[in-house]
């Protein structure tokens, strides 16, 4: 099944008074930071164009999941990096190196999960940037791209 709806539909139905939020990103219009779509929970939590921002101090854990499509076979390496963003300083990042190999089929598919635990004051923004945005799937999987935050009470 499409595992992001699965997810939407757990979340809805928790019986919670905390803080929580899971927003689909998609690519960003003229920067490397991801845009959120209006779609998916926001509860306790101010969910702008592209972050996220923390009304209630705790410790939060913040999710992204992401997929990504190289659409051509490359001779050289391409690394792929994804930062999790608190008031625009790094927070946590993962690299992760495409390399084309005798096995190169014609379209590749990756997916990537963060996890990342830590302690958010309020108005502490939350952002996902990446450097290569253009390899962000968009097109078979929108729906499976997401940015998620709770809060444990």
């Amino acid at each position: 099944g499409n595992t992001s709806e699965e997810y939407l539909r757990i979340l809805r139905n928790v019986p919670t008074q905390t803080a929580a939020a899971y927003m689909r990103v998609s690519n960003p219009v003229n920067s490397s930071k991801l845009s959120l779509v209006e779609k998916g929970i926001c509860e306790g939590i101010k969910c702008k164009s592209e972050e996220l921002v923390i009304k209630k101090q705790g410790l939060y854990l913040i999710y992204c999941h992401l997929n990504f499509h190289f659409p051509n076979c490359s001779n050289s390496p391409t690394d792929l990096k994804v930062e999790l963003l608190v008031n625009d300083k790094v927070n946590r990042q993962t690299l992760f190196t495409w390399c084309a190999a005798e096995t190169c089929q014609e379209k590749t598919f990756k997916t990537l999960f963060q996890l990342h635990l830590t302690y958010l004051n309020v108005k502490d923004r939350i952002s996902v940037t990446l450097n290569h945005p253009k390899f962000l799937n968009e097109i078979s999987l929108p729906n499976e791209n997401v940015l998620g935050v709770l809060r444990y009470s």
